[in-house]
């Protein structure tokens, strides 16, 4: 509005101590003195970006994405920082400003003349940002807040009982002694910050078809092109060693970036690394994927108990349940009772050769606290990939446990010749008794998860394309115990449905 060397000078006195704010504003509003137009003007001719220091886009996007609530206080005005707010992804009601008070014309009710500003508002004084911060932790207990700024009113949001619990001086404008000297960190580039955030680590332990599948979801997420700027580029990926033509999988797979045994032809990421040590795999491990078959969780969670890092959380995408005789074990919780972290789940519609082909595909991500089932959702979701959260991990996971039992008298159906009205009812009642085992044995499993990707949407993908489906119906033809091609099936780590069977066939009279 040509008068920002003015302006500018005032600003300046305020942020460092030597003016009142109140008395700052009231000056370069005089100085100001502008119209509703004159505003519109500024805007247009100084669009946010152009408004920015370099690296603050970045790393509010940053602190985004990993969740972090962001707020705008500033002894400016509001009319002025909203666009900036809004390029930043800033919500209007996480702004504190000053406002201002315009005259308005009776005949033409339009603004017309600028007669102040609000007094009411919080950032119009001294002592005012502490004041915001109480009222944002009074709406929101938020278990620490951080202040960031340049100005000794800045400063004062962290000498004020209530106010923010940590202030980091920022100093890529303008470098004020007493903000550098008493700020609990002085940076002067946003770069510095972004590189304190954490990153997470990733480890996925197995490597048949489904991991390699998930795998590729979670290589592209954590790749740098994609600047999520959340997790660690590398992802090891713990490889039962086995020979291919005389050379080691692990090689193989490290050398191609395929695994030639179990889901030839795709590419799992230039930042997949196959190990055959399971313990270095997850060493330091911040997101511990497990994918092994469920026969063998149990062993894999005895090598890894007491060795995986404190705080660490992991994730199954097994199906299947250990069978006890006092009673039955969910993988998740066999996990959480072994390795002492918290286990959540993903299940859903997800036969690996579909999702190795970027086909559209959902799942379900059944969690105990949402924080992790947020992180999980941006390890594993992609344009082609969707996944929806439910508290839910009982339900979740026992969908996914039960469903393939289900896959076998679909296939026995389609072994028989029989049509769509009598593969529709085994679809339907399967359904329903794998709720009602479902609530037998864990009463607080909510119904509408059963409508999610991870039950019904599974149950009709697997009934229809399922290994264990197919499994079922070529035995159904040969009505007969086990011919050759049975034998080399029921070798195949992944065709599992007929196990889950005899373990659920032991609990099924006891709970119903």
């Amino acid at each position: 509005m040509g008068v920002g060397a003015e302006c500018t000078k005032i600003t300046n006195q305020a942020m460092d101590g030597t003016l009142d704010l109140s008395q700052s504003l009231e000056a370069r509003l005089n100085i100001i003195n502008c119209t509703p137009k004159d505003v519109k003007r500024f805007i247009k001719a100084n669009p946010p970006q152009s408004r920015l220091t370099p690296g603050i886009v970045q790393f509010i996007k940053a602190l985004k994405v990993r969740g972090i609530t962001v707020y705008l206080l500033s002894g400016g005005f509001r009319e002025i920082l909203l666009p900036i707010a809004a390029y930043l992804d800033i919500p209007p009601e996480n702004v504190f400003a000053n406002r201002m008070l315009w005259q308005w014309d009776d005949e033409t009710m339009e603004p017309t003349k600028l007669v102040g500003f609000d007094t009411s508002e919080p950032t119009s004084r001294n002592q005012g940002k502490p004041e915001a911060i109480m009222q944002i932790r009074d709406q929101f207990p938020y278990n620490s807040v951080v202040m960031i700024g340049d100005g000794v009113t800045d400063l004062e949001a962290v000498q004020v009982t209530g106010g923010a619990d940590l202030f980091i001086g920022y100093g890529g404008v303008v470098v004020r002694e007493k903000v550098k000297r008493e700020a609990d960190w002085f940076v002067t580039d946003w770069a510095v910050l972004q590189a304190s955030l954490k990153k997470y680590k990733v480890a996925m332990t197995g490597s048949g078809a489904w991991a390699c599948a998930a795998v590729t979801l979670c290589s592209a997420n954590v790749a740098p092109e994609n600047k999520l700027d959340l997790f660690q580029e590398q992802i090891q990926m713990w490889t039962y060693e086995e020979q291919i033509d005389g050379k080691n999988l692990t090689d193989i797979i490290n050398e191609t970036h395929e695994n030639p045994k179990y889901l030839p032809g795709t590419l799992l990421g230039d930042n997949v690394v196959a190990n055959p040590d399971l313990v270095s795999t997850v060493a330091d491990a911040d997101v511990i994927i497990m994918c092994a078959p469920h026969q063998f969780v149990r062993g894999i969670c005895k090598q890894l108990a007491g060795k995986v890092k404190p705080g660490a959380i992991a994730v199954s995408l097994i199906k299947g349940m250990r069978v006890r005789s006092d009673a039955p074990q969910l993988i998740s919780q066999m996990v959480t009772r072994s390795l002492g972290i918290d286990c959540s789940v993903l299940m859903g519609a997800n036969i690996a050769s579909g999702i190795a082909a970027k086909e559209l595909s959902e799942a379900t991500i059944g969690y105990n606290n949402i924080d992790h089932g947020r992180l999980l959702q941006k390890l594993f979701q992609r344009e082609y990939f969707g996944i929806t959260l439910v508290r839910d991990v009982a339900g979740a996971e026992m969908c996914g446990t039960l469903k393939n039992i289900v896959a076998l008298a679909a296939g026995m159906v389609d072994g028989l010749g029989l049509g769509a009205n009598t593969k529709a009812a085994i679809i339907r009642k399967g359904l329903d008794e794998m709720r009602r085992f479902s609530q037998a044995l864990y009463p607080s499993i909510s119904d509408g998860t059963f409508l999610e990707s991870c039950g019904m949407a599974d149950l009709i993908a697997t009934c229809y394309g399922g290994r264990n489906r197919l499994a079922a119906m070529e035995y159904t033809k040969c009505f007969c115990g086990l011919p050759p091609w049975r034998r080399s099936m029921a070798d195949n780590r992944d065709n599992c449905a007929w196990y889950w069977a005899a373990e659920n066939l032991e609990i099924y009279p006891e709970r119903l």
